[in-house]
């Protein structure tokens, strides 16, 4: 197994020097919106220290991510009015992992509607903020 890229993209975000529109973040996680996402709402957590994916993080790293997964998906659920919700993680290149720090993908799902194909188009800053703020919502009124 490769070693962890520091200078992979979401590092960056959590050292601060690439945006992100944040969602929820603790002393072990940080939740964000999904630039590219695959349906409304769609967001990702990631743990703070570098991992490169399920195959190598610490388990209580783990444990921390999927509290907050569990969290989100919650919130996703109240704030977009769901009626479920996806969650993929996925590990190495033939595993479908494009960004090796690992990151949990929790998506909104309506009956009928599929989702968007993986690494489609980004999404409109203002569209990701008015969605991020209902997230943020629902997050702090449970």
């Amino acid at each position: 197994m490769a070693t962890y890229d520091d200078n992979n993209i979401f590092a960056k975000i959590l050292r601060g020097e690439l945006p992100a529109h944040k969602l929820y973040e603790d002393a072990d996680t940080f939740a964000m919106m999904d630039i590219m996402p695959r349906g409304d709402g769609h967001c990702l957590v990631l743990p703070k220290k570098p991992a490169r994916n399920i195959l190598d993080v610490d388990p209580d790293r783990l444990a921390a991510v999927m509290r907050t997964t569990q969290k989100l998906a919650r919130a996703l659920m109240k704030a977009f009015s769901a009626d479920g919700v996806t969650v993929q993680q996925f590990n190495e290149p033939a595993g479908g992992q494009v960004v090796f720090h690992l990151h949990v993908h929790i998506i909104p799902r309506f009956e009928g509607v599929m989702l968007g194909q993986p690494g489609g188009p980004m999404e409109k800053p203002e569209v990701l903020a008015a969605n991020a703020e209902k997230i943020r919502a629902a997050l702090s009124a449970t």
